[in-house]
């Protein structure tokens, strides 16, 4: 083990100058990745391509581990060299508990399924924040790292001495120009990667995109104020009933990430119905002013989002979808019940049996409020045993049908198989 220890140390300058270039582009790739990911516009332009991005982005995650436990393996050698240097030795271990915070919370919401919603959620945020903290840091140590080429006094790896024919000992640099001191310079110019990196992290990083992420994951207030933005213009609003407002649930804990894969729609009465229809024995189309009048009913549940994040304690107000079937009647050749969304984009499916589950709701209300636009209002179906691109937001259409459907994700890469862990499965 020792002797294989030394072998890998022989040229360790090199091997470091090599480590630290791998380690940038692939940070720099994970930290822009992950931003296009999330991004509300990018997820709509990105459409398929959003599922190939995710599985490139946690492949590239993975392979960050290499260069990270190559110079776990070097990192004794390179620590003697920094005896006195207090500031690189505080640089390196912020940038390798960077690298290990993303790489181990990457890692649960790789396996977000296994680790379960508040894992996954708690890794969510560990991720966004060194996702935050990190890039502008990168890219400092970058800008500041110009200099250290015109300064090589400064740097920490300098040319291994290798033993002349005379006996003498030089580097290189020195036997090729005898008399001249040159030291190692890096195997690759940075200045192509800082360009890249300065222009890109700080389109990203600075502003008030920052503030707002912050305000939002502490819930600081008027920073989740959804209802204040509401677009739709439909009336009357539903008047809530005694659970809901207040909310029996406390009110949400958390909160949403606003995904869609169109531009958000916006109704009001004259551009919204909801129709039930297809293998029914009697089709029902309401218009708004219909639709709040049906009876409603409460309850209480939790949000996952199959990306990672959770919204705890929701008071979620509307129709229960089985007591929607039964009121239109299910004829006996029905198989699957297919879900529209009022984007005239998006649509999904559940069985029969997903669909009578006590709890699959079609919402109106929010903790007391008309759900908004961006939240999926004026009505979103609810699936709290599944991850939440089975509930389809805008929901204006139910049809009941003969056969498979495949829904928008599911066609993109999504598994079908949407149950959460340790959910009440039917």
């Amino acid at each position: 083990m020792k002797k294989a220890l030394t072998n890998i140390r022989k040229g360790y300058g090199k091997k470091l100058v090599s480590i630290h270039m791998w380690n940038t582009w692939l940070v720099l790739f994970l930290a822009l990745s992950g931003l296009l990911l999330v991004g509300g516009f990018w997820r709509e332009l990105l459409g398929e391509g959003r599922v190939w991005l995710k599985w490139a982005h946690i492949a590239f995650g993975l392979v960050l581990l290499i260069p990270v436990i190559y110079y776990l393996l070097l990192a004794a050698k390179h620590w003697k060299r920094l005896k006195g240097k207090n500031g690189q030795k505080a640089n390196v271990i912020f940038v390798l508990a960077l690298l290990i915070g993303w790489i181990v919370s990457g890692v649960v919401l790789w396996q977000f399924r296994l680790a379960g919603p508040r894992a996954a959620n708690t890794a969510l945020f560990i991720h966004d924040l060194l996702t935050w903290v990190g890039l502008p840091v990168i890219i400092y140590h970058s800008i500041t790292r110009v200099k250290w080429l015109k300064e090589p006094k400064k740097r920490s790896i300098v040319p291994e001495p290798v033993t002349s024919a005379n006996g003498a000992s030089a580097s290189n640099d020195e036997q090729k120009q005898p008399g001249a001191a040159h030291f190692q310079q890096p195997m690759y110019t940075r200045r192509g990667f800082i360009k890249v990196a300065v222009g890109a992290g700080l389109a990203v990083t600075l502003g008030p995109t920052f503030v707002r992420w912050i305000g939002k994951s502490f819930q600081l207030p008027g920073t989740a104020d959804y209802a204040a933005n509401n677009a739709n213009t439909l009336i009357p609003d539903p008047i809530p009933l005694a659970n809901s407002a207040p909310p029996i649930g406390g009110g949400a804990e958390g909160n949403f990430r606003v995904y869609t894969v169109t531009d958000i729609p916006a109704f009001d009465n004259s551009n919204w119905s909801f129709t039930i229809d297809g293998l029914v024995d009697k089709k029902f189309t309401w218009n708004w002013e219909e639709f709040v009048k049906l009876q409603r009913e409460v309850q209480v549940s939790d949000f996952h989002c199959v990306t990672g994040w959770s919204v705890y304690k929701n008071t979620w107000e509307g129709l229960p979808l089985s007591k929607l079937l039964d009121l239109a009647g299910v004829k006996s050749q029905a198989v699957m019940v297919k879900l529209y969304s009022g984007d005239g984009v998006y649509t999904d499916s559940l069985t029969l049996a997903q669909a009578r589950m006590e709890d699959v709701m079609v919402a109106v209300m929010h903790d007391g409020k008309p759900i908004p636009n961006q939240l999926g209002g004026p009505v979103r179906l609810v699936t709290p045993q599944m991850y939440a691109y089975k509930s389809v937001k805008w929901l204006n259409r139910i049809e009941l049908i003969d056969e498979d459907h495949v829904g928008y994700w599911e066609q993109r890469g999504y598994d079908k198989d949407a149950w959460l862990p340790g959910a009440n499965r039917v």
